[in-house]
């Protein structure tokens, strides 16, 4: 999926690189078309991963800059961008193709997705502020809180 993502950034024209930040906080960066991995932070891929689908989002969703977070508009943004990511690495139908495989845990989940366990569980948490206690999706039900899918038998 990194590949993918790395791919999709190349065909935008969105140029993408590394540069060591003096913050290890920060693990990447979206300005004017490039997006910039911090090479001081130690990543996993699947860190690599979560981190490229909200920059990418920020793309796509964003505009000026919104590093100052105290202006509700600039937090918006960045909640566009990071939903913008949510949807693109975790729609709903992959949670159920997840179930569809025995993956029952978020550890489980996560792994089949590809994803870190924060990066999924904040994934869950704008569903549920989206959708509620639950949601369905063709003949499921999709339970945010504990995390669970039903498969309706019609």
């Amino acid at each position: 999926m990194l590949d993918e993502l790395l791919s999709e950034a190349e065909l935008l024209g969105v140029f993408v690189t590394e540069f060591p930040f003096k913050t290890k906080r920060l693990k990447a960066l979206y300005t004017d078309g490039v997006i910039t991995f911090n090479s001081s932070a130690d990543f996993v891929e699947y860190e690599k991963l979560c981190a490229l689908s909200e920059e990418l989002g920020h793309h796509y969703t964003s505009a000026g800059n919104i590093l100052d977070q105290s202006d509700i508009r600039k937090r918006k943004q960045e909640l566009r961008a990071r939903q913008w990511g949510y949807q693109r690495l975790i729609p709903l139908s992959s949670i159920v193709q997840a179930y569809g495989t025995g993956a029952k845990c978020r550890y489980e989940i996560a792994d089949f997705l590809g994803v870190t366990e924060e990066f999924l569980q904040a994934a869950i948490d704008r569903y549920s502020e989206k959708y509620g206690v639950f949601t369905t999706m063709d003949n499921y039900i999709i339970f945010f809180e504990p995390l669970r899918v039903i498969e309706v038998l019609t």
